[in-house]
C-alpha cells in the first residue's frame, strides 16, 4: 500500500489563504504527479482486460516504447505523461471507457496512447514501430506538434504506420489508393511548414522554463477533442508580445521546489505552534504566498481560444479543468494586465482542483441553486468555492496593481480590487452558512475569509469603492429578479397590500424558477461602473465585449449611463419612462431601485428582496413603483 501524503499544515493554510509558496504549490504538483500515474495505471489495466480497444495498435508494444524512453532519459518519458496534454487525453478516454463521454471512434482515442509513446521516443532518442490514429491525415504529437500527411488527405479516422530511428519520424498511411504520401521528418528540430506545425513555446525568460501556447492538440478542449486551428502569424505575434508583457507583471524569482514522495491521499497536518506553523520569515516570503501572485513558470500550458462565444460573458473568456494541472483555455486578451489577471485566475482554479483531489471539502447535491456574483445564472456549492478561490486571486492580483500606472494606466486596480473583495465575502458567507463542509473544507472557507476580511479593512479610493458597491448591488438585484420569484401567497398578499393600505403578508423563503423560464443576461450596466464618466460608457462597451456590437439585448440603456454617472434623479425618470413600455422588465426594476435607493437611503432595504417589489408592483405601470417602494421600504410588522 501507499503511505499517505501529509501535506504541512502551514503549506495548506497558505493554499488555503488564497496564496501560495513555491513548496505548497509543489507539494500539489507531486500530488497530481502521483494521481495521473494511477490513473494512467488503470487505463492499462483496462487495455490488456480488452485489447481490441485499440484497433490495430499493440499495447505491448507502446507502452514497451515508453519504458525505453524512461530508461534512456529518465524522467522524459514521466515529465510527458505527467503534462496537461495528456491528462487531458487520459480524463477524456477513461469517461469513454466508462460510458460518461462521446467523441470519435474508441480505438482513435485509446490508440491516442501510441502517439504518447511515439512522443516520448522523440524526446528521449530511442526507436520507435507503432501504429498510431490519424485524424484527417494528421497525427499528433503530444507537447510537440502536428504533423500532416502530404498528398491527398485522408479523410475520418485513420492508422498510420510510424517509425522513428535517431531522431527521424517516418510515416506511412496504413491503407493503399488514398492518394496520401508518406513523411519523413525531425520534429523536435524541424522549422514550421505545411506538413509540420510544432507546438508554439512562449519563454518565459531567455534560456529558461517555457509554456507550451497549443493550438493543435485535439485533447487541448476541456473534454471533446476538437480540430487544430492553427493561429495566424498576428495572431501569434500578439501573444508573444501580451505574455512577455504579462509576465513583466507577475515575474518573481523562481525557488526550486522540493521534491515531496508521491503517494494515494492526504492529510494536512494540524496548526498550532509547532515547527510546521512558525511564521516564515525568509526575505520576499510574503511576496511568494500572497493571493494574488503567480510565478509564470508554473504555468504549463495556454491554449488560445479563436474568439468569444455567442451571447458569451461580458469579460474575457476562460476556462480550465483539474484534469490537466497548469493549463488554461483563454480567449485573446485586450492587454498584458487582462491576460496576467486570467492567468492568476485560471491558475487559482488548478490550484483548487488539485486540493481537491486531495481532500473532500463539502457534501452537495450539485443542485444549481445558490448566487455567484460573477456569474449569471445559479450555481452549486462546489461552483461557488472554485469561484470565491479564483476571485480571492484576482482580487489580489488588482491589490498589488492599485497605484501602478505602468500596469493600470487608466486607475481602474481600486474599482477591481474593491469589486472583486466585496463579492468574494457575499459567496464565503454562502458557503459558511449553506455548504456542508468537512473539516478541511471549513479551513479553507476560514482561511479565504480571514484574507478577504483583512482586505474590507484596508482603505481603497472613495469614489472607487462607492461604484463598486453600486455594482454589486445592482447584479445582486438583476439576478434576484430574473431567477427567483415569490410564494404566490406572498405575491397576491403584497399586490393587495400596496393596492389597500393592509399589512404585507410575513417574508417567505422565494422559489428558484425553473431553468426553462430563465433567460441569458448579461450584466452590461455593471460594466459601466468600471469607467463612470458618461463619454467612455461606449468605449468601455466596445473594450469590454467588442462582439456584441451594440445588440439591443447587450447595449447599456440611457438610463444605465445616468445612473452610473451618478445623475440617479434623472435615471430613476428614466427607467419609469421605459418601464411604461415593458413594465416587468427585470433589468429596468434593478435599475429603478438602484436608483431610487440612491435618492433614498433608507430604503435599501428593498434591494435585498427585490422580487417582493417585483410581485407587489406585477401588472401594474410605473406609476405604482414609487408607492411600491415607500410601502415596502417602512418599518411596518408584518401581518
Amino acid at each position: 500500500m501507499h503511505a499517505p501524503i501529509r501535506m504541512p499544515g502551514h503549506w495548506f493554510d497558505e493554499l488555503a489563504a488564497g496564496g501560495g509558496s513555491v513548496e505548497a504549490i509543489g507539494f500539489l504538483a507531486q500530488g497530481e504527479r502521483s494521481r495521473r500515474l494511477l490513473l494512467i495505471g488503470e487505463l492499462l489495466a483496462r487495455l490488456e482486460e480488452r485489447p481490441a480497444l485499440l484497433g490495430p495498435a499493440d499495447l505491448g508494444a507502446i507502452w514497451g516504447t515508453v519504458e525505453r524512453a524512461e530508461a534512456r532519459k529518465p524522467g522524459s518519458a514521466e515529465e510527458l505523461l505527467t503534462g496537461p496534454q495528456v491528462g487531458s487525453w487520459l480524463a477524456h478516454t477513461l469517461r469513454r471507457l466508462h460510458g460518461a463521454a462521446a467523441g470519435p471512434p474508441l480505438w482513435v482515442d485509446a490508440g491516442h496512447l501510441a502517439a504518447v509513446a511515439l512522443a516520448a521516443a522523440l524526446r528521449a532518442g530511442t526507436d520507435a514501430d507503432l501504429v498510431v490514429p490519424a485524424r484527417e491525415g494528421a497525427v499528433s504529437l503530444p507537447a510537440l506538434g502536428l504533423a500532416r500527411l502530404p498528398g491527398a488527405p485522408l479523410l475520418g479516422f485513420q492508422p498510420v504506420h510510424a517509425r522513428v530511428r535517431e531522431g527521424e519520424l517516418h510515416l506511412a498511411p496504413s491503407a493503399r489508393g488514398t492518394g496520401a504520401t508518406a513523411l519523413s521528418l525531425r520534429p523536435l528540430t524541424a522549422p514550421p511548414s505545411a506538413v509540420w506545425w510544432p507546438t508554439h513555446r512562449l519563454p518565459v525568460r531567455p534560456g529558461g522554463p517555457e509554456v507550451a501556447l497549443d493550438d493543435t492538440d485535439p485533447y487541448r478542449d476541456l473534454d471533446r477533442p476538437i480540430p487544430p486551428r492553427r493561429l495566424t502569424p498576428r495572431e501569434l505575434a500578439i501573444w508573444q508580445r501580451l505574455f512577455t508583457e504579462a509576465v513583466a507583471l507577475l515575474d518573481t524569482s523562481p525557488v526550486p521546489a522540493p521534491a515531496v514522495a508521491p503517494g494515494s491521499d492526504a492529510t494536512p497536518d494540524s496548526g498550532g505552534t509547532g515547527p510546521g506553523t512558525e511564521t516564515d520569515t525568509r526575505p520576499g516570503a510574503e511576496t511568494d504566498t500572497r493571493p494574488g501572485t503567480l510565478r509564470p513558470e508554473e504555468i504549463r500550458r495556454i491554449v488560445p481560444w479563436p474568439g468569444r462565444l455567442p451571447n458569451g460573458p461580458v469579460e474575457g473568456l476562460s476556462a480550465s479543468t483539474a484534469d490537466a494541472f497548469g493549463s488554461m483555455v483563454v480567449a485573446e486578451p485586450p492587454n498584458a494586465a487582462a491576460l496576467a489577471e486570467t492567468m492568476v485566475h485560471e491558475f487559482q482554479h488548478s490550484k483548487l482542483g488539485a486540493l481537491l483531489h486531495l481532500f473532500a471539502m463539502l457534501d452537495d447535491d450539485r443542485a444549481e441553486e445558490h448566487y455567484a456574483p460573477w456569474r449569471p445564472d445559479p450555481r452549486h456549492l462546489p461552483g461557488l468555492l472554485h469561484g470565491a478561490y479564483a476571485f480571492v486571486g484576482v482580487a489580489g492580483f488588482w491589490r498589488d496593481r492599485i497605484g501602478d500606472r505602468a500596469a493600470d494606466p487608466l486607475d481602474l486596480a481600486p474599482f477591481r480590487f474593491a469589486l472583486r473583495r466585496i463579492q468574494t465575502r457575499t459567496v464565503l458567507r454562502t458557503l459558511a452558512t449553506r455548504a456542508a463542509l468537512t473539516g478541511p473544507g471549513r479551513r479553507l472557507v476560514a482561511g479565504l475569509t480571514r484574507t478577504v476580511d483583512g482586505w474590507l479593512r484596508e482603505p481603497v479610493d472613495g469614489p472607487a469603492v462607492a461604484r463598486a458597491r453600486a455594482a454589486a448591488a445592482g447584479h445582486r438585484a438583476e439576478w434576484r429578479l430574473r431567477h427567483l420569484r415569490c410564494a404566490d401567497e406572498e405575491c397576491a398578499g403584497l399586490a393587495a397590500a400596496v393596492r389597500s393600505g393592509t399589512p404585507l403578508p410575513p417574508t417567505r423563503p422565494p422559489r428558484l424558477l425553473p431553468a426553462a423560464e430563465r433567460t441569458h443576461w448579461q450584466d452590461v450596466r455593471g460594466a459601466l461602473y468600471l469607467r463612470p464618466d458618461a463619454g467612455a460608457a461606449r468605449d468601455v462597451m466596445d473594450a469590454t465585449d467588442p462582439a456584441t456590437d451594440g445588440a439591443p439585448d447587450t447595449a447599456p440603456l440611457h438610463a444605465d449611463v445616468l445612473l452610473v454617472h451618478g445623475e440617479a434623479a434623472s435615471a430613476r425618470e428614466a427607467y419609469r419612462e421605459q418601464g411604461a413600455a415593458t413594465p416587468g422588465d427585470p433589468h429596468l426594476l434593478a435599475g429603478w431601485l438602484l436608483a431610487h435607493t440612491a435618492l433614498h437611503p433608507g430604503h435599501r432595504r428593498l434591494l435585498a428582496r427585490p422580487e417582493r417589489f417585483a410581485a407587489a408592483v406585477e401588472g401594474e405601470g410605473p406609476e405604482m413603483w414609487e408607492r411600491a417602494a415607500q410601502r415596502l421600504a417602512a418599518p411596518e410588522a408584518p401581518a
